[in-house]
């Protein structure tokens, strides 16, 4: 099943133009917001998208989002490359995710979700290691869309989700009957794009955080958390909260912080309902 997985990996189209375009412009030394925005226009799909995104509840903003300069402005240049390349890599990947009992706007929720908790958490405390955090939160879970697509044409559904259903966990249920997790696979898939080391080694061992390297552990026992936390199919559910607690305490995080952060994201959440 692993050459299966590796083939389908090897078959998925190139990244967009307006993708490569943005990479090369995130490793320039010298950003200019115009350049950016010249470049995210040129795609309409990338421009209503962040729009979309930015005017959700879980920013908060008092007023409407209109403009890429004022979306910039108040989120920052990094932040609007981040959404850009995460939803224009969910849009390739459509695949149905049937198996992990979710829809594609669970994923999509999911990974926002994600990327906004990092967001109020992890900036009280470093606001560089935020930003190194970012785009690994929103892209963490790539890899369901490949290993989902697996599991139907193995014949495997049925199977996976009574496994699913005796509450074990998701990448064990991954590791026994596909051989591999999802964050392997998307660190796998990130290498066929080539994209950044740097994404790649934060999200590759998430799922097995005893085989991450010491350079990368902190920033994947984050993402690890954060992954608990935005369970696609029950985010901040009470379980998973006690859960992502428990883990914080282990990592020797500061559990009060996360605890706010959670609070601040519920009541937004509410504000959407």
């Amino acid at each position: 099943m692993i050459n299966e997985i590796i083939e389908k990996i090897n078959d998925l189209p190139p990244l967009p133009e307006t993708i490569t375009k943005i990479e090369i412009f995130r490793k320039k030394e010298t950003q200019e917001v115009e350049e950016l925005i010249s470049i995210l226009e040129t795609d309409p799909f990338i421009v209503s998208t962040l729009l979309k995104v930015s005017n959700s509840a879980m920013f908060g903003f008092r007023s409407k989002v209109e403009t890429l300069g004022r979306l910039i402005n108040l989120l920052g240049m990094k932040f609007a490359i981040f959404i850009a390349i995460n939803e224009t890599i969910q849009n390739m990947l459509t695949t149905d995710l049937k198996p992990y009992g979710i829809s594609h706007d669970d994923y999509v929720k999911s990974t926002r979700l994600t990327s906004t908790l990092i967001n109020l958490w992890i900036s009280k405390k470093d606001a560089e290691l935020r930003d190194d955090l970012i785009l690994p939160a929103l892209l963490q879970q790539t890899g369901l869309f490949i290993l989902s697509e697996v599991i139907i044409s193995n014949n495997l559904t049925e199977k996976f989700q009574e496994k699913l259903a005796l509450g074990a966990e998701i990448s064990e249920i991954e590791k026994e009957l596909l051989g591999v997790t999802t964050a392997q696979v998307t660190a796998e898939i990130f290498k066929h794009w080539k994209l950044s080391e740097n994404l790649i080694q934060t999200i590759e061992y998430v799922d097995e955080l005893n085989k991450c390297d010491e350079e990368f552990l902190k920033k994947s026992q984050i993402l690890h958390i954060a992954k608990i936390l935005c369970n696609p199919k029950e985010p901040f559910s009470t379980i998973q909260i006690a859960k992502a607690l428990r883990k914080a305490k282990e990592f020797n995080f500061d559990e009060t912080i996360l605890k706010k952060s959670i609070e601040v994201l519920q009541d937004r959440l509410l504000d959407e309902k």
